[in-house]
């Protein structure tokens, strides 16, 4: 039986909303330090634990009581809406942060790749980085050295790697982290939602590294919400939802549970000044589906156009900016990606400071009848995601194009396949 590697007991993490810690005096520590004893003594008189007890307005918990094991050679795949502790948890496994309160044992080197460029000094260089994240691992120096070329021929920064890493972008960052911490072989490799900064060549190999990693034993965990990577590449998962375990199992059945707990979408989402998405640039502020009337009913013909219209507020305006979102099917494979680039400067919109209210139209005659869902992507192109959420909207199709009698009755309502575009057909002389 494969030992295990990752052990989490009761795991929970408290934030304090809007807390900020300021400088502390040597006194302030020490007096702090004499008051710990006499706090825990008040826990225990008051018959109240962190955990159980009721938690203060300003207060929320990133994690309550979550345990599981891994053994040694799993990828396990975690997800869960946006807020729901996925980051909070692979930041205590990398000892980060710690946790308020539980307990959580490791046996082996660990390796994370949380955001870009993380362990890394921006004023040494790409190559000198490389040998200060093996000594981090605690590896010494010839077992970076064996491993040196490879892992700059991974991340294709051949005519970078003496330069300072402060120069470099972020796209160049996340190769570079991604090429050390896959390549410098930790036992347990933590992974979170950078794989999407970089071309879609770089992801595609980056899957391909963390598959083969998987292949010699290691053991990864690794938070996405790309549906189709979690199933593809791990054999188990488990998903959180509001700091909790909601369930774990098999990647397949796990990931059919999650997409089935979209299903309190509707056609229209607004988000408050509070937990709009973005950052101090960009703020998402709507995303809705509309008919060509600007109602957004829920189900649409397929024979007529379908909007989605997304508000946002621009501070500051930047031409790399991408506004745009991926249409999904039900079952959580991306079906398409647009952004407002797709189209010549003289005709997209154009970008101004403040409220922006652009549409997006979905060509009628294109999609099959079925559950769609919609999320947000805004980012700067080739460097950053700005948003990438869960789906945020969802909306129906009613196939009422192209309905031939001939498939209608053997094959249910809809036609064959994902999409249903029409082709065009004709005659033509067989003569040469």
């Amino acid at each position: 039986m494969s030992e295990t590697v990752i052990k989490v007991e009761h795991l929970s993490k408290q934030y304090r909303i809007g807390a900020r810690e300021g400088y502390r005096t040597f006194r302030e520590t020490l007096v702090d330090a004499a008051k710990a004893p006499l706090q825990g003594l008040s826990k225990v008189f008051n018959r109240r634990s962190a955990v159980g007890g009721r938690s203060s307005p300003d207060l929320i918990w990133a994690l309550r009581d979550v345990s599981f094991e891994v053994k040694q050679g799993e990828v396990v795949g975690i997800i869960g809406r946006n807020g729901a502790g996925k980051s909070t948890l692979l930041k205590i496994l990398s000892r980060i942060t710690e946790p308020t309160e539980g307990r959580v044992e490791l046996r082996g080197r660990v390796g994370s790749l949380l955001e870009v460029g993380t362990g890394f000094h921006p004023e040494l260089t790409g190559h000198e980085n490389i040998y200060l994240y093996g000594a981090i691992l605690g590896m010494d120096r010839w077992e970076v050295t064996r491993k040196f070329d490879e892992i700059v021929a991974f991340a294709e920064l051949e005519k970078f790697i003496d330069t300072p890493v402060k120069k470099y972008s972020s796209g160049m960052y996340m190769r570079l982290a991604f090429a050390v911490a896959a390549h410098l072989e930790p036992e347990i490799l933590l992974i979170d939602e950078v794989l999407a900064v970089g071309d879609a060549a770089f992801q595609k190999k980056c899957l391909g590294k963390m598959g083969e990693v998987s292949r010699e034993g290691r053991t990864v965990l690794f938070v996405s919400h790309n549906m189709q990577a979690i199933q593809s590449l791990c054999h188990t998962a488990f998903r959180l939802d509001g700091g909790e375990m909601a369930s774990r199992g098999d990647a397949a059945s796990v990931v059919a549970g999650y997409l089935g707990s979209l299903a309190d979408l509707h056609s229209e989402k607004t988000w408050s000044e509070h937990d709009a998405p973005g950052n101090q640039d960009i703020k998402l502020k709507a995303m809705r589906i509309t008919d060509e009337y600007g109602l957004s009913p829920g189900i649409y013909p397929s024979r007529k156009n379908i909007f989605v219209e997304m508000k946002f507020i621009a501070h500051s305006l930047h031409p790399s900016l991408c506004i745009g979102f991926d249409l999904l099917t039900s079952e959580g494979s991306v079906l398409a990606r647009s952004y407002q680039t797709d189209m010549s400067p003289q005709d997209a919109p154009v970008l101004r400071k403040g409220e922006n209210h652009w549409q997006c139209s979905i060509p009628k005659g294109l999609l099959n009848g079925g559950l769609y869902r919609v999320a947000p992507r805004i980012g700067m192109h080739n460097v950053c995601w700005i948003v990438k959420t869960d789906p945020a909207v969802q909306f129906e199709v009613l196939l009422d194009h192209g309905v031939s009698p001939f498939w209608n009755v053997l094959e249910g309502s809809n036609r064959p396949g994902v999409i249903a575009p029409l082709f065009e057909w004709n005659s033509r002389d067989a003569r040469v």
